[in-house]
């Protein structure tokens, strides 16, 4: 897709109209297989992109434990799921590129954001808002289960699993998490990558998310469980696995944007 330019004039009239398109259940699974491509296409560049995340994921939990804020690994690891979307701006990049027939190049990830960074950093603050409230009612939440005096690390974390107390602070938590996880997922499924591929406000990007999950909640349901038990295998695997993970995930993500949103000039479209 060209990106449709807005007019500078004084005019609200909207420049492009966004219709979502109604998609099947196997249309998750073709996704991946797109971005499974485009990361074979472009291995070295996506894999270097993959490699920045996890080495900045790596330090800022060594910095955790460092300040003695081990406790904090937990919610921040889970937290991941509401920063993902942004993450993928440079997979975007990437695919674009090779949609144009060039070699992609770092410079079309770590860039790709400049074109309409106003827009996608107002996307990043309603992104960052949801992290907040989720480390916030974490925080909370470990209070009302475990009290204001954090147990040692080889305690807290052996109870998790062992205890009623660590089994109902895993359930609550997962509960609040996946409902404020799957808001997230809402409102920025397609926007981010909508906000890089055509001239629209944010909130332009945020409706048609929401209308592209309320019009395929179930394929977007089976997206959004396949990203996030995608990303908890990565989690798990010390992070190494993001390294691949990210860009696949990232370069799929676009690829749902083209499957599910379609944008034409409205001077274009017959009334």
């Amino acid at each position: 897709m060209n990106a449709t330019t807005r007019s500078t004039g004084q005019s609200s009239v909207p420049t492009v109209k966004i219709t979502i398109n109604p998609i099947g259940m196997d249309r998750p699974r073709a996704w991946l297989a797109a971005g499974f491509e485009d990361f074979r296409q472009a291995t070295a560049v996506s894999l270097a992109y993959g490699m920045f995340w996890v080495g900045l994921s790596i330090a800022i939990t060594l910095g955790a434990v460092m300040l003695d804020l081990w406790h904090w690994l937990l919610p921040l690891m889970a937290g991941f799921m509401f920063l993902g979307p942004l993450v993928a701006v440079g997979s975007y990049g990437i695919s674009r590129a090779l949609e144009a027939n060039r070699s992609p190049h770092l410079g079309d990830a770590f860039n790709a954001w400049r074109p309409h960074a106003g827009q996608l950093a107002m996307m990043g603050l309603m992104m960052m808002i949801f992290f907040l409230a989720w480390i916030r009612l974490a925080t909370l939440l470990f209070a009302l289960f475990y009290g204001f005096e954090a147990p040692g690390p080889a305690a807290l974390y052996a109870s998790l699993l062992t205890t009623p107390q660590g089994l109902g602070l895993i359930a609550v938590g997962t509960a609040i998490g996946a409902v404020l996880a799957f808001g997230a997922f809402t409102i920025s499924v397609v926007a981010i990558p909508t906000l890089m591929d055509q001239d629209l406000t944010f909130m332009e990007g945020i409706e048609a998310s929401v209308r592209s999950v309320a019009r395929n909640f179930r394929p977007m349901l089976l997206w959004a469980v396949i990203l996030t038990g995608c990303v908890l295998v990565g989690v798990l695997t010390f992070y190494i696995g993001l390294a691949l993970i990210l860009p696949v995930l990232g370069h799929a993500s676009w690829h749902a944007y083209e499957d599910l949103v379609r944008c034409e000039p409205v001077d274009k479209v017959t009334t």
